[in-house]
């Protein structure tokens, strides 16, 4: 899949995804006719709670030493995703093979089991189906949640995996003290995860006024009590591995009808569809007609879709007797078992940490800076191909101190939950600044220094369509302190939009100002611009290198600096890695 184009990557996956939803229904058929009636459905619920335990674990391990993308889809290591596929293979034949994992019941005994109401397979196949989901938007990807809530990804992941830790320790060795919990216990756990998920969430979404005099909007302080939410939410979302477990279990115990099991997961699948489509909804409202505009400013509500499908079809599940018997450990390796996920645990949070970017030490009688630009077109070239090598490529070849980045939210799904920004941070050796969180539905902007950056916030402009905002950072050089800005308007570059970026900067010295602008030099934005500050581009000392198929004219990624400010050269980089040309420029003093 790794090597196909973005089509064929779409119709493989669709391929698997739909296999899966055949598959996995048809197997648990399978299972729960083959298990005898007295026998314990804890044992084969809870080893396929620890298998999803695993991959999750096993996920967020290749993220991390990925600095945010999955290091087996990409470049020389893709030879990990493809050992996975053969392990994966290798256990897939071994569940299919007569004789496997459970004896079939005997064609000549049948055994007749009461048909239970298809209401509650449906509930318990959309919980199943619902962790997936959970797993699939926040958890296989740390990160995802680090950008949220803009706290540093080692903190967030060393959460997250101690708290996956203590869970899965407990659910191999003690399977009856986590599948035997109360009702009430259950449930008080469910309820303070999807709170603190929707609570972190709600802290950070920002509801935009339609009033174009309130603009630039600051983006308002987190309040302590969303905070605190993001680690509440760290230290519960385990239940939802819980969930899975409860909800198989009580599928297998019920014995369900095939068409049962295969309607209930089609419905399922029309589930994922449509929060799918509603997460990337919040993001995209403006190119979807009539029903685009009511998921602005409502991130936060599709997850409370999610959290509630997970939680609520627990109340289904029956509780098991307290005199019923349970086989541990439960999973086939043992006490081995559980020294491997304490290792894994343990290894991603050493990943986390010890591959941190540590920016060099730098000369202290520096006396230039190199300043670029670049629209990265979410990691993807030209072509529409993800391309994280070919763009780091671009950004090592320029060598710039300062890096402004613009469309770089890959931290969603349509973006693979990939961290871009962290990735060119860690390969360059660079602080970093985000910009905005993925929750109020910008399309991404972020800082990359090589100098310590400082006093870093965001604003956001009054935008009609789709979201736009600026970073402002302090970034001290020597004895200068520069004021640097990196924004991206929207489709036109709409004036309201620019005359804000200038209200904010007004009265500033040493200005840096740069970004996808989407105006060009006719425009009364440009001119408006041009009022106030430089463009490098012209003011630019040496004479200004043109290469072959640019057009000057047609520029819309623009570096601007205050008047007076000396610019050695600029140059605008034509390369494939983007849809966007990269900008240098190089400043004196």
């Amino acid at each position: 899949v790794v090597w196909l184009g973005p089509g064929g990557k779409l119709i493989v996956s669709g391929i698997g995804v739909g296999s899966w939803l055949v598959f996995f229904p048809a197997w648990l058929w399978y299972v729960a006719r083959a298990v005898p009636p007295d026998d314990d459905q804890n044992v084969p619920a809870v080893t396929l709670g620890l298998g999803l335990a695993l991959g999750l674990g096993l996920s967020i391990l290749l993220r991390t030493l990925g600095a945010g993308f999955d290091i087996s889809t990409y470049g020389v290591t893709q030879g990990i995703g493809w050992a996975i596929v053969a392990v994966g293979g290798w256990g897939m034949w071994r569940l299919v093979r007569p004789g496997s994992t459970f004896p079939a019941v005997p064609p000549e005994t049948p055994v007749a089991f009461p048909r239970p109401r298809f209401g509650k397979v449906l509930g318990l196949s959309v919980g199943t189906l619902s962790v997936l989901t959970f797993i699939y938007f926040a958890l296989m990807s740390p990160n995802v949640i680090a950008r949220w809530a803009g706290v540093a990804y080692p903190f967030v992941v060393s959460g997250l995996a101690l708290a996956l830790g203590v869970w899965g320790w407990l659910l191999i060795v003690h399977p009856h003290r986590l599948m035997r919990l109360s009702p009430a216990v259950l449930l008080l756990w469910n309820v303070v995860f999807v709170l603190a998920l929707v609570l972190t969430l709600r802290a950070h979404q920002i509801h935009f006024p339609t009033e174009v005099s309130a603009y630039p909007l600051a983006e308002p302080a987190v309040a302590l009590w969303g905070r605190l939410s993001l680690w509440v939410l760290l230290l519960s979302c385990p239940v939802v591995l819980l969930d899975f477990a409860l909800c198989l279990r009580e599928l297998l115990a019920i014995r369900p009808a095939l068409p049962q099991l295969g309607g209930s997961f089609a419905v399922g699948a029309l589930w994922l569809l449509i929060l799918i489509l509603a997460q990337v909804f919040t993001t995209v409202y403006d190119y979807i007609p009539v029903i685009g505009p009511w998921f602005r400013d409502r991130f936060w509500l599709v997850f409370l879709a999610v959290g509630l499908g997970c939680a609520l079809p627990v109340l289904l599940a029956r509780r098991v007797r307290d005199d019923s018997p349970v086989a541990e450990p439960p999973s086939p390796g043992g006490a081995s078992f559980n020294l491997i996920w304490v290792g894994l645990c343990a290894l991603i949070i050493v990943a986390a940490w010890g591959l941190s970017p540590r920016p060099p030490a730098l000369p202290a009688d520096a006396s230039t800076l190199r300043v670029m630009t670049y629209n990265i077109q979410q990691g993807y070239s030209a072509d529409g191909v993800k391309n994280f090598a070919g763009q780091l490529a671009v950004l090592r070849e320029a060598d710039a101190d300062l890096i402004g980045l613009q469309e770089s939210d890959t931290n969603r799904i349509a973006g693979g939950n990939a961290d871009i920004v962290g990735y060119f941070a860690r390969e360059l050796q660079m602080y970093s600044y985000y910009g905005p969180s993925p929750v109020p539905g910008t399309f991404g902007i972020a800082l990359l220094s090589r100098y310590p950056i400082e006093a870093a916030e965001t604003f956001y402009m009054y935008s009609l369509g789709e979201q736009t905002a600026t970073i402002a950072a302090r970034v001290r050089v020597r004895e200068r302190n520069f004021n640097v800005y990196v924004t991206h308007l929207g489709n036109g570059g709409p004036l309201v939009q620019q005359t804000a970026i200038l209200e904010w900067v007004r009265g500033q010295s040493d200005v840096i100002m740069m970004g996808d602008f989407n105006f060009r030099p006719e425009s009364e934005q440009y001119r408006l611009t041009a009022l106030d500050f430089a463009d490098a581009w012209l003011a630019q000392a040496e004479a200004a290198v043109i290469e072959p198929g640019f057009n000057p004219e047609r520029r819309i990624d623009h570096i601007f600096v205050s008047p007076g400010t000396q610019v050695v050269r600029a140059r605008y980089l034509l390369n494939p890695h983007s849809d966007h040309p990269a900008m240098w420029a190089d400043i004196a003093w």
